[in-house]
C-alpha cells in the first residue's frame, strides 16, 4: 500500500516471514518477524544500542515493565528473560506486530496489548522504547505524554533516539515538560536517554 507505515494498525503489505537473530544477556535470541512491522529484516540499530547501553533489569526486578512500540517484540523478549518476576507489557498499534510479539514471547511473563488494552491502574517501574519518531513530532509528544506520567515512584524510562532524528531536541522538550532527562549514553549516532518523573 502506498504511503503505508509500520505504525499502521492493520498492514496490507504482503505477509513475508523472516527470522531475526541477535545476542543479549549473553545468549542468542531468535525471533519471528514479518513484513509490515518496524525493522522486520534485522534488529534495528537503535534497539540494539538501547539493549547494549541501558542497564537491563535484573532477576529480582518486580512490578510492571513497558515496551512501548514493541514491534515484533525484541525488547519485550529481552526484558522478560532478564526479569522473570516482572510483568512486561508489550504495546503496539500494529496488529501484525502484536501477533508476532505474542508468538515470540509465548510462555514468558509478557502481556501483549493495544494501547487502550493496558489497565489505567497499572504503573510502570520501567518504560523501554525505541519510539516511532517518524509519526511526527505532535504525535510523538502525545505518545510520550500519555505513557511517561505512568512511571511509578522511583521508576525510570529508557529511550533511544537517533541524533539526526532529533535526539537532543527531544531531551530538551522532555525537560521543558518537567521530566528529569539526561543523555545516558551515545553510540553510533544514537542517544540513549534516561527519563524520570519530577519528584513533586
Amino acid at each position: 500500500m502506498a504511503g503505508e507505515h509500520y505504525f499502521s494498525a492493520d498492514p496490507a503489505v504482503a505477509h513475508e516471514r523472516h527470522e531475526v537473530v541477535f545476542e543479549a544477556l549473553g545468549r542468542e535470541f531468535r525471533l519471528a518477524s514479518a513484513s509490515g512491522v518496524f525493522s522486520w529484516s534485522r534488529l534495528d540499530p537503535g534497539t540494539a544500542t538501547l539493549l547494549a547501553e541501558a542497564p537491563l533489569p535484573d532477576a529480582g526486578t518486580e512490578g510492571a515493565l513497558l515496551d512501548l512500540g514493541c514491534g515484533y517484540g525484541p525488547i519485550a523478549a529481552v526484558l522478560a528473560t532478564a526479569a522473570p518476576k516482572a510483568i512486561v507489557y508489550a504495546v503496539d498499534v500494529n496488529q501484525r506486530a502484536l501477533e508476532l510479539a505474542r508468538e515470540n514471547t509465548v510462555g514468558k511473563n509478557v502481556v501483549t496489548a493495544e494501547p487502550d488494552g493496558v489497565p489505567e491502574t497499572v504503573g510502570f517501574a520501567q518504560i523501554w522504547s525505541n519510539p516511532p519518531i517518524r509519526i511526527g513530532k505532535p504525535e510523538l509528544h502525545a505518545l510520550l505524554l500519555r505513557w511517561l506520567p505512568r512511571l511509578a515512584a522511583g521508576g525510570v524510562a529508557w529511550l533511544v533516539v537517533g541524533k539526526n532524528l532529533g535526539g537532543d531536541s527531544l531531551q530538551r522538550w522532555l525537560e521543558e515538560q518537567g521530566f528529569a532527562a539526561e543523555r545516558y549514553a551515545s553510540r553510533k549516532g544514537f542517544r540513549v536517554l534516561r527519563v524520570e518523573k519530577p519528584l513533586s
